[in-house]
C-alpha cells in the first residue's frame, strides 16, 4: 500500500490523526508530494518499498485491473520492492464468516500472476500466515485512543450503518491493522485514494509515537518510516449499471470472466436514449464511462473514440468496448486459466511468499522488542 518526509505533510494535524477530509490544503499538499514521488520511482526505484493488497471477499474485476492492480505491475518492473497482500483477517472485520476464502484467494492470485506480478520479485502473502505482523498490533493500540479510532472516516461509517448492531472491536481497530500491515514491512509509500488518506495518516501518527514513546532499537533511525501515499488520479470506473462496482449489485465484469460472459454483460450496460455519442461525464456518466473503459483499453483518449463513433449510437460503443476489452485480457485469460489448472504452483508460490513475509517479520518484530527494552 505505501520517503522519509517532514511530518505531517499529507494531513493536517490540527487534529493529530488527521482525519479532516475537508482540509483542501493538506489534500493539496498530498497531491502534490505523491506526484514528486511517481516522477522519482522511475529514478530512484531503490528508494521505496511499496505495501498494497486486497481483501478477499470477491473475485477481482476490470475496476481492480486499472485502479490498482496494472499500477502494481508497473512499480515491480521499474525496480521497486513490492509487497502484496491477501487481507484474509479482514474479511471478517464486517463479515460473520470467511465463506469460501480460499477458493476466492487462489483466485485473486491467479490474477496477480496473469497480470505480471512476478512472485520472484514481489512478496505476495496472507494475513493468517504471518503472526508477527498481527503481534504489533498489541503496542499499536497502546498508541492510540478510542476517540480517534472513532473519529476514523471508514470505523465511524461502520459505526453509522450498523442499524444497532454491535460493531466488532476488529472492526473498530481497523485502522491499527492497517498500520501494521504497512510498518511490519517498512514499507514507504502506500498506494491510496483520497478517501483513504486518513488511514495513512493514522499509521504516520502510529509510527511517529513509537519513536516518542519507546524509542529505538538503532540510535540512529526510528524503528518506522513515515509512510507516504502514492494518490491515484485516474477517472473512477462504474459498473455496468452506471453505478460503483459491486459484485453485490451483479454490475461488475470479472477478470476471469469469458469473452461470451463480457459481452452479456456489456451488451446489458446502462447508457440514454441519445444517439450521437459524446464524452460528458457530467451530463452523461453511463456513456463516458463506456468511453473511459474502452480509452483504457485501446490506449487511447475518450473524446477521439466518442467522435469516431459519432452517431453511431450506444450499440457502436458497445461493439467497440467489447472488442477492445476481450482483446486487452485475452492473454491475461489465457494465463489465468493455465493457472488455476495449476493448484499446486499456487500454493507453492503462496508458500514461498508467506515465508518471505515472516522472515521480514520477524526482523522487525525483533527490532521492535528491542527498542521497547522486552528482550529478555
Amino acid at each position: 500500500m505505501t520517503l522519509q518526509s517532514s511530518d505531517d505533510e499529507t494531513m493536517t494535524l490540527e487534529d493529530p490523526t488527521g482525519l479532516d477530509q475537508h482540509n483542501s490544503a493538506s489534500l493539496e499538499r498530498a497531491v502534490a508530494r505523491s506526484r514528486q514521488v511517481d516522477a522519482d520511482l522511475a529514478v530512484n526505484p531503490g528508494k521505496y518499498r511499496v505495501l498494497t493488497g486486497d481483501r478477499p471477499t470477491g473475485n477481482l474485476h476490470i475496476g481492480h485491473y486499472f485502479g490498482s492492480l496494472a499500477n502494481r505491475v508497473r512499480a515491480q518492473n521499474l525496480g521497486v520492492s513490492t509487497m502484496v497482500l491477501l487481507a484474509d483477517y479482514q474479511v471478517i472485520t464486517d463479515r460473520d464468516s470467511v465463506g469460501e476464502i480460499e477458493q476466492r484467494v487462489y483466485s485473486i492470485l491467479a490474477d496477480y500472476l496473469a497480470a505480471g506480478v512476478d512472485p520472484t520479485r514481489s512478496t505476495i502473502f496472507t494475513h493468517s500466515a504471518v503472526p508477527a505482523l498481527n503481534q504489533l498490533m498489541l503496542p499499536f493500540l497502546s498508541l492510540v485512543t478510542d476517540s480517534e479510532l472513532r473519529r476514523n472516516p471508514t470505523v465511524k461509517a461502520e459505526l453509522e450503518a450498523t442499524d444497532g448492531r454491535a460493531m466488532s472491536g476488529l472492526m473498530l481497530t481497523y485502522p491499527v491493522h492497517q498500520a501494521a500491515d504497512i510498518l511490519f514491512c517498512k514499507a514507504n509509500l502506500v498506494p491510496v485514494g483520497k478517501d483513504q488518506l486518513p488511514h495513512l495518516e493514522q499509521c504516520r501518527v502510529i509510527a511517529r509515537r513509537f519513536d516518542e514513546r519507546f524509542g529505538r532499537a538503532n540510535p540512529d533511525q526510528p524503528v518506522f518510516p513515515q509512510a507516504e501515499p502514492l494518490l491515484s488520479e485516474g477517472a473512477m470506473i462504474l459498473g455496468t449499471d452506471g453505478t460503483k462496482m459491486s459484485k453485490s449489485k451483479g454490475n461488475v465484469i470479472e477478470l476471469g470472466m469469458t469473452a461470451d460472459q463480457t459481452a452479456k454483460m456489456i451488451k446489458k450496460a446502462v447508457t440514454d436514449p441519445e444517439r450521437h455519442i459524446t464524452f460528458d461525464p457530467v451530463g452523461r456518466p453511463e456513456v463516458a464511462n463506456l468511453l473511459t473503459l474502452t480509452g483504457l483499453c485501446l490506449d487511447e483518449d475518450p473524446v477521439v473514440i466518442a467522435d469516431r463513433i459519432g452517431d453511431g449510437g450506444a450499440g457502436a460503443l458497445k461493439k467497440m468496448l467489447t472488442e477492445a476489452l476481450n482483446e486487452r485480457f485475452r492473454a491475461h485469460r489465457e494465463r489465468r486459466a493455465e493457472l488455476v489448472a495449476d493448484p499446486g504452483y499456487l500454493h507453492q508460490v503462496l508458500a514461498q511468499g508467506n515465508e518471505r513475509a515472516n522472515q521480514i517479520a520477524d526482523v522487525t518484530l525483533d527490532e521492535v522488542r528491542r527498542a521497547m527494552r522486552m528482550v529478555y
